[in-house]
């Protein structure tokens, strides 16, 4: 089979969601149908003793939450899936944020009976400034929740898109019988267990769907749904591709319900691969010639072996084990000998993939996030991956001096993967973190002591107003602890304001010196 042949079978999506929405659970049941597990797992299995598949850190098994984004990959029908699991707790919306550069489309999920929340709304900006086509699931239908009608006008307002719902639902909570599939024709009938009955529309004029067809649900619903036909929006499968409109599912992920259908429509309209930018123009995924980005780094996947795996997104051509290739930041070339692909931590060796695959190659300490690997008679990069300033600072100091090797280790690795951000005062021994909320610093902790065996000390230097400085030529006797001088990993200036009082005076008394948002920076790029 050609390049081009095995790039159209991929599909490569991410899952976004507020926490809670059902995220997780809907990922664990897309493994069930691509057969890599017999049955659903579910953040909540602190009590039952059994985990989502994609929560693999012990922390997330500890704490019903996803802290981290997984990848999954598996055969589904005559198509290669590539799912990315994404944390939806705000605290971790940097990994979020990275990984919706590695996908060429997204399943929104929405709480029927919370709609849109603050979480949701902001990766869907993420998702609409890059202009990935977005399709919406929205979710617990087996519960009592808002109108149909109501969610929908709240996405259109609050989201400015375009909806078309491809099914609708027949009451909820209690009250739930099912879903009318607009596109398939047919009603899907709810039995309050995993088995769902599918009745061709012309098959209900039968006299044993005629209770069915008497129930106060049915015939509101069945009204609403020609009210759609005859008034709603046309569907488009060319405005749903710029990320203009959202195909809109209902169903539940935990009964499961209406989650088939919706993944059978879902993966016959999403897009595969798309063409990339670099620094050298645009790359197709068709191109023979091999190249991708690596957007995510992970240490210690296996505990037993101390591992570090960088996650490589395949932009163009066909890889093969043991494929030597150039790293775009240094001119190094390399040998990818070590590939494999994922479910959450399980992983099996790889011997080829193709745009929009998903692999993990094995990272001997000199890959960093936003790398290009390429040919060896190509030079082009990759666009660079946003990066966002953090929002909480703390110093860290290790408990016990006499490890200080571990700890030394342990935030190295811990920064290279993107989830903290490393600086340092006067290039001394002084350790300044920064993360874009709390729980970041409480997983580090965690990490620490049971990854590196490097107990830590924190101590806050709560919030601060970050600016980086352009020059390196400074005059630090303008800095103090109100407004901190450190420096990042790669060695630039950053100034640690105490508040926004405190920058803003600064400007005033100081206007030769330059200050750089990286947030607005982010932003202009994305734009």
């Amino acid at each position: 089979m050609s390049i081009k042949e095995e790039m159209q079978k991929r599909r490569t999506f991410a899952i976004i969601s507020h926490p809670d929405a059902g995220k997780t659970t809907l990922t664990e049941t897309l493994l069930v149908f691509g057969n890599l597990i017999r049955s659903a797992g579910t953040v909540k299995g602190k009590k039952s003793g059994k985990f989502a598949t994609s929560d693999w850190m012990e922390i997330e098994k500890q704490r019903g939450i996803s802290v981290t984004s997984s990848v999954m990959n598996f055969p589904y029908k005559d198509l290669q899936i590539n799912i990315l699991d994404t944390p939806g707790h705000e605290d971790f919306s940097e990994d979020t944020y990275r990984t919706l550069t590695a996908v060429d489309s997204v399943v929104m999920i929405i709480d029927a009976t919370k709609g849109i929340e603050a979480q949701t709304k902001k990766l869907f900006k993420v998702c609409r400034m890059r202009g990935i086509p977005i399709f919406t699931f929205i979710n617990k239908l087996d519960r009592e929740g808002r109108e149909p009608f109501d969610l929908l006008e709240e996405i259109e307002e609050v989201l400015d898109i375009e909806t078309y719902p491809m099914n609708w639902p027949v009451g909820m909570g209690k009250r739930f019988l099912g879903i009318f599939d607009r596109q398939g024709k047919q009603f899907v009938q709810y039995q309050g267990n995993e088995d769902e009955t599918f009745i061709p529309y012309e098959d209900l004029e039968k006299p044993e769907f005629d209770e069915l067809k008497s129930s106060d649900e049915y015939q509101t619903a069945e009204e609403e749904v020609a009210l759609l036909d005859e008034a709603g929006d046309q569907f488009s499968i060319e405005s749903v591709l710029k990320g203009e409109q959202t195909p809109v599912f209902f169903g539940s992920a935990l009964a499961p319900f209406g989650v088939k259908t919706f993944f059978d429509t879902f993966v016959s309209m999403a897009p595969p691969p798309a063409p990339r930018k670099t620094t050298d123009g645009v790359v197709q995924p068709d191109n023979p010639d091999f190249s991708g980005f690596i957007f995510k780094i992970q240490a210690n996947m296996n505990p037993q072996h101390r591992d570090r795996v960088a996650f490589l997104r395949v932009c163009s051509g066909k890889f093969e084990r043991g494929l030597s290739v150039k790293l775009a930041r240094t001119g190094k070339t390399i040998n990818l000998s070590q590939s494999q692909q994922f479910v959450a931590s399980s992983r099996d060796n790889i011997e080829e993939a193709y745009a929009g695959d998903i692999i993990g190659i094995y990272d001997p300490n000199i890959y960093r996030i936003g790398d290009t690997l390429l040919e060896a008679k190509d030079q082009f990069e990759y666009d660079e991956l946003p990066q966002f300033p953090p929002e909480i600072y703390k110093r860290v100091t290790a408990k016990n001096v006499m490890k200080s090797k571990q700890f030394k280790k342990g935030i190295e690795q811990l920064v290279q993967e993107g989830a903290i951000q490393l600086f340092n005062k006067n290039k001394g021994e002084s350790y300044i973190i920064g993360a874009v909320g709390e729980l970041q610093f409480d997983v580090f902790k965690y990490r620490m002591k049971n990854e590196y065996n490097s107990e830590v000390i924190l101590e806050t230097l709560g919030e601060r107003v970050p600016r980086w400085l352009p020059d390196d030529k400074i005059n630090k006797s303008l800095f103090d602890e109100r407004n901190m001088l450190v420096q990042d990993r790669e060695g630039n200036y950053v100034v640690l304001f105490k508040n926004d009082f405190a920058l803003n005076w600064f400007k005033d008394q100081h206007p030769e010196v330059e200050l750089i948002d990286l947030y607005e920076v982010n932003q202009y790029d994305q734009s």
